[in-house]
């Protein structure tokens, strides 16, 4: 799961826990001008093909995090309950998108709105 946080113009995505380990990543951070989109999508998460793994951890049904690399794109992922999960697309970032679990999706994606405003 991460923890989403907004400051100075920048989108900061902690991950916590033993996430750290799984997805190799402790944060990120994204300037909010290259945020095209962001949505609540469980059902993204509940496919069973994410990508390519390079690096990260994929054990179908417990955990999906850390880089993959699907339909040409480099894409965050750091899941465990899909039906907290939302999509953040990105412009001009070393990731497409970022597909992560928080504990409140539709709050996350109400903080993230009114960051980019």
């Amino acid at each position: 799961m991460v923890e989403l946080s907004i400051s100075n113009g920048a989108l900061t995505v902690h991950v916590r826990g033993s996430d750290k380990l799984w997805a190799l990543k402790s944060s990120l951070k994204i300037p909010v001008h290259h945020i095209t989109a962001i949505r609540a999508d469980p059902s993204i998460a509940r496919d069973w093909w994410h990508g390519l793994r390079m690096p990260g951890t994929n054990i179908p049904g417990i955990v999906t995090a850390g880089t993959f690399y699907q339909d040409g794109k480099r894409i965050f992922w750091d899941v465990h309950n899909p039906d907290n999960t939302i999509v953040i697309e990105l412009k001009d970032e070393r990731f497409s998108e970022l597909i992560v679990e928080v504990s409140d999706p539709s709050a996350a994606v109400k903080t993230v709105r009114a960051g980019l405003a």
